[in-house]
């Protein structure tokens, strides 16, 4: 037997992600991953300007707020283990002070709609299709933050209410951009608090949704980040040690996937140049001092500035800065 695994054969997308193309993603924690690669790579990103959502209603709801002229005020925060904050948001915006909360949720949507504005590539990642329905309003939460279970109703999404939630809004998008190209992938990390059982009827639930949504739109497209795991590397070797999230190695895998799929010989070949300089730049020396090393740095600076004539759309201010303030004669 020469076959030890079963490969996913990966089919090249007909549009392309690139340096021009602004980037929004938004979804569960899966999403963050790919983000912070594109992002760490230096593609024009915006990640999860709610923090990380998990349900269809929840991105639904977030996409719907970003197109409207919503602005948060005291009557959308509350206030719980002396924090105040949202349901429509992750845990990571709520602070001690309300209107420092107000403050950060506001900015971050203003930054997000004007991104929008410019955004050609949509990336959305599902992680569930169980949603919390807070009894008191009747509507769907992005985040419980660990307020007792009876002040919530749990329940599955069907299919088709999570097709009648999204194609509206999707449509809307595309309307406002008819550049605007959506990919929706779904999350590997397994939901096991619900039980085995349920996650796998919960993922079932999601793909059909996407599958549907994909027929229904063109500009709609899916890239098998869940089959990439579960079925192409399918071994516990690829997960970390809580045994549901994928380790680096696996998120390397999909990240090279999605290259293969998404970005062109042009970009490919920027982003081999783009992650030589952003390595160098990592690399924390022991001797700032030495000749060596000033050759090292003036060498790295020489390529940005080179780099940046060739492409000035690539923001590699954080790397100059970083090698600047290595140099002896800038101190």
């Amino acid at each position: 037997m020469s076959n030890f695994r079963t490969v996913l054969p990966l089919e090249k997308a007909n549009f392309d992600i690139n340096y021009r193309s602004p980037i929004l993603c938004i979804g569960s924690c899966f999403t963050e991953n790919i983000g912070r690669l594109l992002a760490t790579h230096k593609f024009p990103t915006l990640l999860n300007p709610f923090g990380i959502l998990y349900n269809p209603i929840s991105i639904k709801n977030s996409l719907e707020v970003l197109l409207s002229e919503k602005k948060y005020t005291a009557s959308d925060l509350f206030f719980h283990q002396d924090l105040w904050r949202s349901f429509d948001h992750h845990g990571v915006f709520a602070t001690t002070n309300q209107q420092q909360a107000l403050s950060i949720i506001n900015d971050q949507l203003e930054i997000a709609r004007i991104f929008l504005k410019q955004t050609k590539r949509l990336v959305l990642t599902f992680g569930t299709a169980n949603v919390f329905i807070n009894k008191s309003t009747e509507k769907v939460v992005a985040n419980c933050h660990k307020l007792p279970n009876t002040n919530f109703e749990k329940r599955r999404l069907s299919v088709a209410e999570i097709i009648a939630a999204l194609s509206p809004v999707l449509q809307q998008l595309k309307m406002h951009n008819e550049d605007l190209e959506i990919i929706f992938t779904l999350s590997p990390v397994r939901h096991i608090r619900d039980g085995l059982l349920e996650n796998q009827r919960s993922k079932a639930t999601l793909l059909l949704a996407l599958e549907n949504l994909s027929k229904e739109c063109s500009f709609i497209h899916y890239f098998p980040a869940y089959e990439l795991v579960l079925d192409d590397l399918r071994d516990y070797r690829f997960f970390g040690k809580d045994m549901i999230h994928p380790n680096e190695i696996a998120i390397d895998y999909i990240w090279n996937c999605f290259q293969q799929t998404y970005f062109s010989t042009e970009t490919m070949a920027i982003l081999k140049q783009v992650k030589k300089i952003v390595q160098a730049s990592q690399h924390r020396p022991l001797h700032e001092q030495t000749i060596t090393h000033q050759q090292f740095v003036r060498k790295q600076l020489e390529k940005i500035i080179a780099f940046s004539k060739q492409y000035p759309f690539i923001n590699l201010k954080t790397e100059q800065e970083t090698f600047q303030a290595q140099l002896i004669d800038s101190k």
